[in-house]
């Protein structure tokens, strides 16, 4: 993408978004070099997301502070929210996007499949079935919220399969890297595309 001075416009959003439950601001770039400044009150995330930012080629900031006193759901919740809105307000019209990809990631013994459409259609398919309920004191049904609120306020359809694992951590950590290269692949911009690639004509 250009803009008037022949220079690559780059694909970036803020925004902050503030409740009785959290606080939290974020700034994302789809043009990035793999930098994540992460602080919030949720140590597993902060390490999967920092997975996703640096195999996805993005840039990602997040100050996050939520009611963690009760458990760590709102936090997790509202950050896959803002990163859904940020990215969504990033890709702006979607013109020369590729719009699809699907990527395998193995992590050790687990393999994890995310496939992406850019679509402008929220939709979420998730099968998963982790070992244990928790890593740490991070609760693996967090990884569904996350992904979820994710996609629907990103409007993406989201397909995430964890094909096999035995190590939770593992198994999770092969989702968030595979999320990372396969929306990088599906955000590049395709000299071949011309406009939106769609026979509707808009996404």
């Amino acid at each position: 993408m250009e803009n008037n001075n022949n220079e690559v416009a780059l694909r970036k959003a803020g925004l902050s978004r503030t409740t009785n439950e959290t606080d939290i601001a974020l700034t994302f770039a789809v043009d990035g070099s793999g930098v994540s400044e992460l602080e919030t009150d949720v140590p597993f995330l902060n390490h999967m997301l920092d997975l996703f930012t640096k195999h996805g080629q993005f840039d990602l900031s997040v100050q996050a502070r939520g009611d963690i006193d009760i458990d760590d759901h709102h936090t997790v919740e509202d950050i896959g929210i803002c990163l859904g809105q940020a990215l969504r307000e990033a890709l702006g019209d979607k013109k020369g996007i590729k719009r699809y990809a699907s990527v395998f990631v193995p992590m050790d013994e687990a393999l994890a499949q995310v496939v992406i459409d850019i679509s402008n259609r929220p939709h979420f398919e998730y099968r998963a079935t982790y070992p244990s309920q928790q890593v740490g004191s991070f609760s693996t049904e967090l990884v569904h919220e996350f992904l979820w609120k994710f996609a629907l306020e990103a409007r993406i359809t989201l397909h995430v399969i964890v094909h096999y694992g035995s190590n939770t951590h593992h198994m999770i950590e092969a989702v968030f890297k595979a999320l990372g290269r396969a929306l990088d692949e599906a955000t590049q911009v395709d000299p071949r595309v011309k406009g939106v690639p769609s026979t509707k004509g808009v996404l």
